[in-house]
């Protein structure tokens, strides 16, 4: 069972969650445009501190290619992980994405609001382009997916884990007390926790809780 955490912020944060065992750590990258994203220079030296076998993965929550191509190469993350809506951000755009970056390893947010999601991983198969599929909570009017710190119906996203021919990740409200039963309910490849992991009135990470979340997720993964 993987195990994501975000968004890292700082040095210290990410030498930490990589000693706990998480394996996916990841770091919101932009410009600005979007609450809390951080510079290519702050998200370098996080991922510089991210010790393996953890593994970099870094947000993008843009819709433009060119921009997230360039952040990318400068920054070389394990994982891409692409966060924009799916009307700003298609499955053609991600292909030509990987055409720009050939070798990359993506992860593409889906937004799990209604039997709309269902239809989304059935017509609009990420397959042979994504590596991962992450599904997440959504409001549809916003610009980017998840980080609402609140579950979806988790009985539509095991319809999308039975659907999908690739690895999915699990998230939306993911903390130390619900993961297992996420876990038992969706049978995800791996599960994600951004708020619920974080120090209550901040957006800092609670070691304790990253813990107990990664220990949970490894305990409840089917045998």
């Amino acid at each position: 069972m993987l195990t994501q955490v975000y968004e890292i912020s700082t040095i210290e944060e990410a030498s930490a969650v990589s000693a706990i065992g998480v394996d996916h750590i990841g770091v919101l990258v932009g410009d600005g445009r979007f609450p809390r994203e951080l510079p290519i220079s702050a998200a370098s030296e996080i991922g510089a501190a991210i010790a393996p076998p953890s593994k970099f993965s870094a947000l993008f929550l843009s819709s433009d290619l060119s921009l997230i191509a360039s952040w990318a190469r400068e920054l070389n993350p394990a994982i891409v992980h692409l966060g924009a809506s799916p009307e700003l951000l298609s499955p053609q755009d991600v292909a030509s994405l990987k055409r720009m970056l050939p070798g990359i390893v993506v992860m593409r947010s889906i937004p799990v609001f209604g039997e709309e999601s269902v239809a989304i991983a059935r017509s609009r198969s990420y397959a042979g382009i994504a590596d991962f599929l992450l599904l997440d909570s959504y409001r549809p009017t916003d610009k980017q997916i998840g980080a609402l710190g609140v579950t979806h119906d988790w009985n539509i996203s095991r319809r999308i884990v039975d659907l999908a021919r690739i690895p999915v990740v699990l998230a939306g409200g993911l903390g130390p007390d619900n993961v297992a039963e996420a876990i038992r309910t969706v049978r995800p490849a791996g599960v994600d926790s951004k708020t619920r992991t974080d120090q209550d009135g901040s957006h800092a990470k609670d070691l304790d809780r990253v813990r107990r979340f990664h220990e949970a997720a490894r305990a409840a993964a089917p045998s």
